[in-house]
C-alpha cells in the first residue's frame, strides 16, 4: 500500500503528528513504532501515577524504555543510562509530565538564526491549540479546548522540599509567577503538568486513542526502522523489521519522528550525516549533512537530601511542583538562562546517579537553561538495533561552567535556609560522607560539577533547523532535510536550540505547528 504520510516513531511529535494528520478522511497515515501497542485503559497504575519513579526504574516496564541507552555528560564522567520512552507515546508515558514553554526570547532566537516563520508570535497559535489550561485557560495566551490539560498543584498538595525551596527562594527575593508559561513570566511557580484528576496524559492519550477508529491511520508497533528508501533523490519509503520479518512500506512523505537520540541514526544509516563518519562505517554517502552535531539537553547539579522521618512522602507521591526560573545575567545568557528545582521523592533521572545514604531523599537543583555547549551522536556500528553513542559535551562552554557555578552558590545560599533544616538529616554532594560544606570555592564547585552534572532528559538539536545555506542545519524551516525530497523529520532533535523549559510541550507544539503546514501544502 502506497500512504500519504509514513510517520516513524509515535512520541510526543509522532503521535501528534498521527492525531493531526489522520483528521483529514482523504490522507492516508502510517505510523510505526519500535515499542508496544497499549491501549490508554490498559496502561499500568506505575504509567499513570503523579511520580514516574517506577514506571522509569520498574524491571516490570522495561518495555516502554531503552534500558541499553547510554550517555556520557561531560568529558570526566563514563557513560551511563539516558532514559528515553518507547512504545505509543514514546518519552511522554515515562517522563516528569512536566508541561512548560520556553521564554518568549527561545523562539525569537530560532527565527532570528534563520528558522523563518519560527518566532514567539508564530508558535504561539500552537501552544494554545495542544492545551487545555483548568486555570488560565481564558487568557489570550492560553487554550481551552486542546487534548493536553495543563493542571498545576495547590500549594496545599505540594511536598515538603517543594514548599521549602519556594519559600526560601521568596525570602531571598526572587518574585511569585503564579503561571510560568506567561509570556515573561520568571520566579518561582507552581510547575505545569500534562494531568488530569492526578492521572498522566501522555501523547497516546491526547492523540493516538481519539484517533484508532479512523479507516485512514494505520498503526504497527514493534516495528523498527533501518533506513529510508530512495528513488534518485527522492524519498519513497523505508526497510524495516517485524518480529523478526524485513519488509518495506512506501508513502509519498517520510517523516522521521523518533526523536533527538533516534533520528539521527535512521538518517545516517540512509547515507545522510557526516561524510567522514559514513565512510568510517563503509555507509554510501547520500548527503552529507552535521547530523548529530549540535546535541544539547539540559545539564543539572543536585543535591540529594535525606529526609526527617515526618517529611518523606508516601509512595507514588508527586515527585515535584516548584521550579524557580530566573536569569543569571551571566555569560552572554538571555531571560530565563537558568532554573532552580525541587524534588519531594525521586522520581526520574536528575538524581539517580548520586549515591545517597537511602532511598527516601528528595532533591535541589540547578539547571542550565540556556545552553551554549553542543555534544555529538554518532553510529557505533551500521547494525540497525545498536543504540547510538551520545556524547553531550556538558559545561564545555565557558558561560554553561559559568551560570551554573553561580547556580550551585544559588543552591547552597537556599540549602542553608531555616527551612531546610526543620526537613533535611543531611544535604549532600552525592556521596554519602560528603557534605555540601564541601563545595567551599569555585575550584571544588567546578570540579565537583563536572565529576557529577546530570542531564534532564531534554535531548534536542541533532538534526537542527535552519535556513538552506547554513552550514550547521541538517532541516529547513520546513523541516524538510536538506539535499532530498519527500523526506522530513518533525520532533525535538529539529530545534535550534534546547529551549528554557522542558522540552516536552514545545515538541507538541512543534508537530501541531508542523501538520498545519502539510495539511496546507
Amino acid at each position: 500500500m502506497q500512504y500519504d504520510y509514513l510517520i516513524v516513531g509515535a512520541g510526543s511529535a509522532g503521535a501528534t503528528l498521527a492525531g493531526r494528520l489522520s483528521e483529514n478522511a482523504a490522507a492516508q497515515v502510517a505510523l510505526i513504532e519500535a515499542g508496544p501497542d497499549h491501549r490508554s485503559a490498559e496502561a499500568p497504575d506505575a504509567m499513570r501515577s503523579p511520580n514516574p519513579s517506577r514506571i522509569i526504574n520498574a524491571p516490570d516496564y522495561e518495555m516502554f524504555r531503552w534500558d541499553t541507552l547510554q550517555a556520557r555528560r561531560t568529558k570526566s564522567q563514563t557513560p551511563r543510562l539516558y532514559w528515553r520512552g518507547r512504545g505509543l507515546g514514546g518519552s511522554s508515558v515515562i517522563n516528569g509530565q512536566i508541561a512548560i514553554r520556553g521564554v518568549p526570547e527561545d523562539y525569537e532566537r530560532w527565527a532570528a538564526a534563520g528558522c523563518t516563520g519560527w518566532g514567539f508570535s508564530d508558535v504561539l497559535p500552537y501552544f494554545k491549540r495542544l492545551e487545555t489550561d483548568l486555570r488560565y485557560g481564558d487568557a489570550d495566551y492560553h487554550g481551552n479546548d486542546g487534548p493536553i490539560p495543563i493542571y498545576r498543584a495547590p500549594m496545599s498538595n505540594w511536598g515538603p522540599v517543594d514548599l521549602t525551596l519556594g519559600e526560601a527562594a521568596v525570602d531571598l527575593g526572587y518574585p511569585w509567577a503564579p503561571d510560568h508559561n506567561a509570556p515573561g513570566a520568571l520566579g518561582v511557580s507552581p510547575y505545569a503538568i500534562n494531568s488530569r484528576e492526578h492521572r498522566r496524559v501522555s501523547t497516546n492519550d491526547a492523540y493516538i486513542e481519539p484517533s484508532r477508529g479512523r479507516n485512514n491511520l494505520a498503526i504497527l508497533c514493534d516495528t523498527h526502522v533501518d533506513k529510508v528508501l530512495f528513488d534518485a533523490d527522492r524519498a519513497i519509503g523505508v526497510r524495516c523489521v517485524t518480529n523478526g520479518r524485513w519488509h518495506e512500506l512506501y508513502a509519498n512523505e517520510v517523516i522521521l519522528s523518533a526523536g533527538a537520540i533516534h533520528s539521527p541514526p535512521i538518517l545516517m544509516r540512509s547515507g545522510i550525516g557526516p561524510a567522514d563518519h559514513l565512510r568510517d562505517l563503509d555507509i554510501e554517502v547520500r548527503v552529507p549533512l552535521p547530523v548529530g552535531d549540535s546535541f544539547q539537553d539540559h545539564p543539572i547539579a543536585a543535591f540529594p537530601i535525606v529526609l526527617k522521618d515526618a517529611a518523606i512522602p508516601p509512595p507514588d507521591f508527586r515527585h515535584t511542583n516548584c521550579c524557580v526560573r530566573y536569569s543569571s545575567e551571566l555569560g552572554g545568557a538571555g531571560p530565563g538562562d537558568m532554573m532552580l528545582v525541587a524534588m519531594n521523592r525521586l522520581g526520574d533521572g536528575l538524581g539517580r546517579h548520586t549515591r545517597a545514604p537511602t532511598p527516601n531523599f528528595g532533591l535541589i537543583g540547578a539547571w542550565v537553561n540556556e545552553c551554549f555547549s553542543r555534544g555529538t551522536l554518532r553510529l557505533a556500528s551500521a547494525d540497525p538495533l545498536a543504540q547510538p553513542v551520545v556524547e553531550e559535551n556538558m559545561l564545555h562552554h565557558p558561560s554553561d561552567l559559568l551560570r551554573m557555578r553561580d547556580g550551585i552558590k544559588r543552591l547552597l545560599e537556599l540549602a542553608h535556609r531555616p527551612g531546610f533544616a526543620e526537613i533535611a538529616e543531611f544535604i549532600g554532594t552525592g556521596a554519602a560522607t560528603d557534605g555540601i560544606e564541601t563545595l567551599d570555592s569555585d575550584a571544588t564547585i567546578d570540579a565537583w560539577a563536572l565529576q557529577n552534572v546530570g542531564d534532564a532528559q531534554h535531548g534536542t538539536s541533532s538534526c537542527r533547523m535552519g535556513a538552506a545555506n547554513d552550514p550547521l542545519a541538517v532541516v529547513d524551516p520546513q523541516c524538510r532535510v536538506l539535499g532530498v525530497r519527500g523526506l522530513r523529520v518533525i520532533d525535538a532533535s529539529v530545534m535550534p536550540s534546547v529551549p528554557c523549559a522542558n522540552t516536552h510541550l514545545t515538541t507538541v507544539m512543534i508537530a501541531e505547528h508542523m501538520a498545519d503546514q502539510l495539511r496546507n501544502d
